[in-house]
């Protein structure tokens, strides 16, 4: 499968430096790490408030480098990204009507991560509520709409999305009734998405391309994040301590969507380096203890915004 990102040699080497160092430093296996980046080289096609048509946009393929980028693994909280642009569509296209409540619940989806917002989201795009489990005529017509999502975004035609999964609400301690019943027995309809699917995501929506220009830049403002001073308090997070942003030089704009789980720790991020330089890096991180671990995907963080700054391996 051809990525939408030109694949370049330099870039792999250092990613794959990069990735080297991480493992050694962390004790991950192979399969523990999945990685997604791109470099955006002048003139720069994303946060320009949408000068460029689609077409034009999609002609003009950052550079980038991936390792694992098309493996399917549980995207967590991420997902909550897909489910934010599908409610754009939905509302440009006038398939659900505008509401304050909508709103509210999409901005504390994005920016708090908020299980019960991304509930409702769920709730507004199919059509469907949660609850106790359904006979089968109606849990088969549930389960249809249910895949609204899917089917819209596999309706983009894009390779990326290829085996995707996009149709549960995330849960603090699991799902239950007809919610239970419709992840299956063995969790086998979870979802799943690859590092390469969310980057392509991101890169629409900072390229000014996901639905519009003006619903990609209200997207890309919910994504925004600060690096806030001094730890969280115990339990909490705040989707960049202890994740991809923490890792950046002082200065870095930065958009992000973390995920969190116990088994899980992801982040995907749009950035722009003091220097202005525009990146992109999405990374999954598989086991418990790698869930754990605040120090990891900072490091991963770290180590590629020095090659950025310094762009030594790409002499």
């Amino acid at each position: 499968m051809t990525p939408f990102f030109i694949p370049d040699t330099a870039l792999q080497a250092t990613l794959d430096q990069v990735l080297d160092q991480v493992r050694v430093e962390f004790a991950l296996t192979p399969t523990q790490l999945a990685v997604t980046w791109l470099w955006y080289d002048p003139p720069y096609i994303t946060n320009t408030g949408g000068a460029l048509s689609a077409t034009d946009f999609w002609q003009r393929p950052p550079r980038g480098a991936s390792y694992r980028g098309v493996e399917l693994i549980y995207p967590a909280s991420v997902v909550k990204l897909f489910y934010l642009v599908a409610a754009h569509e939905w509302l440009e296209q006038g398939m659900i009507p505008p509401s304050a409540e909508l709103d509210r619940a999409l901005r504390d989806m994005i920016v708090d991560s908020s299980n019960d917002a991304t509930s409702l989201v769920v709730d507004v795009l199919s059509g469907t509520t949660s609850g106790p489990e359904l006979p089968p005529g109606p849990f088969e017509t549930w389960c249809h709409q249910r895949n609204i999502v899917n089917r819209f975004f596999q309706s983009l035609q894009w390779p990326e999305l290829s085996g995707v999964n996009l149709n549960q609400k995330p849960w603090g301690d699991g799902p239950y009734g007809r919610e239970r019943v419709f992840v299956g027995e063995h969790y086998d309809n979870r979802n799943r998405l690859t590092t390469n699917a969310v980057a392509r995501l991101i890169h629409s929506i900072a390229g000014g391309v996901a639905v519009s220009a003006a619903r990609s830049q209200s997207m890309l403002t919910l994504m925004q994040r600060t690096v806030p001073s001094g730890l969280p308090a115990p339990g909490e997070e705040d989707q960049v301590t202890g994740f991809l942003g923490a890792g950046l030089p002082p200065g870095t704009r930065l958009y992000s969507k973390a995920g969190y789980t116990s088994q899980v720790r992801h982040d995907a991020i749009y950035f722009e380096l003091p220097t202005g330089a525009p990146g992109l890096l999405v990374a999954f991180t598989k086991g418990h203890q790698q869930s754990q671990n605040r120090d990891l995907l900072p490091r991963l963080a770290d180590l590629i915004g020095q090659a950025m700054v310094s762009a030594a391996p790409l002499a």
